[in-house]
């Protein structure tokens, strides 16, 4: 069973101004398509064909790196997609907010410290707020890959992710990732955070 490219979840042009319709066009059907077309070519008549994501990410270290990259390249945009709305943003409430609190203190605290791992992640790459130990987590990891790969040093179950590759924000933002995270809390979707929160329980 081939992977498909899912449909974003609302228009290319539906996160302006925080991201630029362009921009979002070329991520998804360029970008994002590239990563499955790429992990369907290289996955053909291998043991892995038939796999689940998540399968071949849990044991990612005994895969071939076109097969780890682009299948973290789905995983990650999958999630990314569903984790932004238009009118999003503000503060969580609830349990998100409870977690939120019980592990950072404050979501001023934990709004730095997700903010840094982006803003810090050399060249390519993710920050993650993760479930680990029954507990959230911030961390960051390379290129595409995620908590849930055997390789990463942090491990969890991912429930917001922030895309801190160029080509998330290149056209708009230049070399100005700062502005791109700035603005990134503008566009999320905490009710999408609150149902994968409680899917990692």
């Amino acid at each position: 069973m081939a992977f498909t490219l899912p449909k974003l979840p609302y228009d290319y042009k539906a996160l302006e101004p925080y991201i630029d319709a362009q921009t979002m066009e070329i991520h998804h059907s360029k970008h994002h398509q590239a990563y499955v077309t790429n992990l369907n070519n290289a996955i053909a008549g291998k043991p892995e064909d038939g796999m689940s994501l998540e399968d071949i990410m849990k044991n990612a270290s005994k895969h071939a790196p076109a097969v780890r990259n682009n299948s973290g390249g789905i995983y990650n945009h999958n999630l990314f997609w569903t984790i932004m709305k238009p009118n999003g943003g503000g503060e969580p409430t609830g349990k998100v907010a409870e977690a939120i609190k019980g592990a950072f203190g404050s979501f001023a605290d934990f709004k730095q410290k997700f903010s840094d791992a982006g803003a810090t992640r050399f060249g390519s790459g993710w920050a993650w707020l993760c479930v680990s130990g029954g507990k959230l987590a911030v961390c960051s990891t390379p290129n595409q890959d995620n908590p849930l790969m055997d390789v990463s040093d942090c491990k969890g179950f991912p429930i917001l992710g922030m895309d801190v590759w160029e080509h998330a924000y290149y056209l708009k933002y230049q070399n100005r990732r700062p502005e791109y995270i700035a603005n990134f809390w503008n566009v999320i979707n905490w009710d999408e955070v609150a149902k994968r929160l409680d899917s990692a329980k």
